[in-house]
């Protein structure tokens, strides 16, 4: 799982990416939110972000609000640090867009767990996204006409999986997105229903095309 930390504290941050890298995570650290931003608008940017609420460039209220208004993020765990511990400062981070909050000086084992729950999050969401993709390929699948079709060479009947002969019309309206309307072909007209006009004396119309 890959991390973004961004901190302006070099100390903290290099103690924080210590400690996510040795519980196996893949940690890219920044030490201001301008950074954090470039990291983050990568073609492959981390799921899950530590963003520290007072930093240079953009602060962490400010990196949240701007990945919550960019679509292709919406699935990014972020979680704030902050030395601010009153109720106001919880809700306007959360209010940012935090998925999370953890107040200065913080416990080891209450970051790791918290940084536990972004990951499952973004694993189970990530399992989401390719289920949903993975169905929407085999509801096109279902769509699509493939392979073989038997079709009678006198009356243009086709053969369903079921052995049943239906219209051809009738069968890909059932196969597919596709409905058939009925017309005449130039071929048909002059070979069929001109014979039939002349034979019947009437004036041939145009081709009504």
């Amino acid at each position: 799982m890959r991390i973004l930390l961004a901190d302006d504290d070099e100390v903290s941050c290099l103690a924080l990416e210590a400690l996510l890298t040795k519980r196996g995570y893949e940690v890219t650290a920044v030490t201001d939110g301008a950074e954090a931003w470039e990291v983050l608008q990568s073609d492959d940017p981390p799921r899950l972000a530590i963003l520290d609420w007072m930093m240079p460039g953009l602060d962490g209220p400010e990196v949240c609000r701007r990945v919550r208004a960019t679509p292709r993020l919406e699935g990014t765990y972020v979680l704030l640090l902050t030395s601010r511990d009153g109720r106001e400062h919880v809700v306007a981070g959360l209010r940012a867009g935090a998925s999370d909050y953890v107040t200065k000086p913080f416990h080891n084992d209450e970051l790791e767990a918290r940084v536990g729950v972004g990951a499952r999050v973004v694993r189970l969401q990530a399992e989401r996204d390719q289920r949903v993709r993975e169905l929407e390929a085999a509801l096109t699948k279902v769509k699509q006409l493939q392979g073989l079709l038997p079709m009678c060479s006198y009356c243009k009947k086709v053969r369903d999986d079921g052995a049943y002969w239906q219209e051809v019309g009738d069968y890909i309206s059932a196969h597919s997105d596709a409905h058939c309307s009925h017309g005449i072909c130039p071929g048909c007209w002059d070979t069929v229903v001109a014979a039939q006009f002349l034979q019947q004396g009437i004036a041939l119309p145009s081709y009504p095309g």
